[in-house]
């Protein structure tokens, strides 16, 4: 990508602002973000900048900043990085934007960049004489099947001739440009082949394969919470064994087992009449008798390896809660905390990075389980980062891993 800068100083306005309705606008964008985030919202008040004013000025970048209380370099850093963002003036009535990645190219993208020089200027990023036009070349626009095409300002023109794109650039120089319907210009419905459907013309047998597929999942049981499908299915809580083909696991039914001469076995309470076990009927964890098919495996029930599985956390080992103090840490700074979770801990009464560097193993466990984390917790080594930012806040942090928080 080519070296994006800021236009020159003699054509920068001296200052921005937004007029009262878009002012209006970024106010409430900016309240959609978290608190502390609110930074996140440059994107869509640069976008919002440009269309009032036709294209970034540094005014702008600046004024935007100004207003997220972000560092001048951070907004100009994306400013300058998105070529969404016009960072000259553009023409007033269309902007070409023409793809040349290798789609594009080869459908003779090349073409419509000749037929732009000739009607806009020799070099892109220019305006023509009157001020009313410019083009560029950009990167893949993403509808390559349509190839090649063109966008001005947000619509895209596709399946182009340098003779429709010649014809169009007229009609929007000459303040016509709302007459020209954006999208495929050969005919095509959106990214339909040009001579019609060639495939799945049958409906009727197109609805029989999905009443079909109906009938098989209303019948099909379904899988244990934690179980992967297809081929891979295993219970919930049996480990992978190195080496162990699925078929050879005594925990899993055979084929022979779950299906006899009719088929698929079915106990009565699936068959419609009562349950084959009572106990079943009145919420036991009893397993059935017949196993549960996934793909070309058959699965046994998930309460056949009950031994297997983790036993519950006790309810015992809950952290205890501490009152929330004047200024509580920000545990958005250790790693794999966000604002969702930190709200959670807060809610356990966890508020200071020293409480959370003083949970023991049980605790974290607790909190692991109550968070459905599976282990995150000591992935994300939230102790060690809790010491370290407790002992000395960011510049511990930045002597023991090296970086700073988050």
């Amino acid at each position: 990508m080519s070296v994006r800068r800021l236009a020159e100083d003699h054509v920068q306005p001296p200052a921005f602002a937004f007029n009262a309705e878009n002012a209006d606008w970024a106010q409430a964008t900016i309240r959609k973000y978290p608190e502390g985030r609110q930074q996140s919202a440059i994107i869509p008040l640069l976008m919002r900048a440009q269309e009032q004013e036709g294209w970034v000025t540094k005014a702008a970048i600046e004024g935007i900043a100004d207003m997220l209380s972000m560092p001048y370099i951070r907004a100009l850093e994306v400013a300058t990085f998105y070529t969404q963002f016009q960072l000259k003036p553009v023409g007033t009535r269309a902007h070409v934007q023409v793809c040349g990645t290798t789609p594009c190219m080869l459908r003779g993208s090349e073409d419509l960049m000749r037929v732009c020089r000739e009607k806009i200027h020799a070099q892109p990023f220019h305006t023509n004489a009157t001020g009313t036009l410019s083009w560029e070349e950009v990167e893949c626009q993403g509808a390559c099947v349509n190839a090649p095409m063109v966008m001005i300002f947000k619509d895209a023109y596709e399946d182009l001739t340098p003779e429709q794109l010649a014809d169009i650039i007229d009609r929007f120089d000459a303040g016509e440009g709302a007459s020209v319907t954006p999208g495929p210009q050969n005919g095509r419905h959106l990214s339909a082949p040009l001579g019609g459907a060639t495939t799945l013309l049958d409906e009727e047998a197109m609805q029989r394969v999905a009443d079909r597929d109906v009938a098989e999942r209303a019948v099909k049981p379904s899988a244990p919470e934690g179980a992967a499908g297809g081929e891979e299915a295993v219970e919930k809580g049996r480990p992978a064994q190195k080496g162990v083909p699925l078929e050879a696991d005594p925990t899993v039914a055979s084929p022979q087992d779950a299906k006899g001469p009719g088929g698929p076995s079915k106990t009565k309470d699936e068959a419609g009449g009562e349950p084959a076990d009572p106990k079943q009927a009145e919420g036991d964890t009893a397993p059935a008798a017949s196993g549960r098919t996934g793909g070309d495996r058959t699965e046994a029930p998930a309460a056949t390896t009950a031994s297997t599985q983790s036993a519950p956390v006790d309810e015992a080992n809950k952290p205890a809660p501490v009152e929330k103090p004047a200024q509580p840490d920000d545990l958005k700074l250790i790693s794999g905390i966000g604002p969702r979770i930190e709200a959670k801990l807060n809610d356990l009464g966890i508020w200071t990075y020293e409480r959370v560097a003083s949970l023991t193993a049980a605790e974290r466990a607790w909190v692991d389980d109550h968070l459905k984390f599976s282990g995150r917790i000591e992935r994300d080594d939230w102790v060690r980062q809790a010491e370290a930012l407790a002992k000395g806040g960011e510049a511990e942090y930045i002597r023991v891993f090296g970086k700073k928080p988050r």
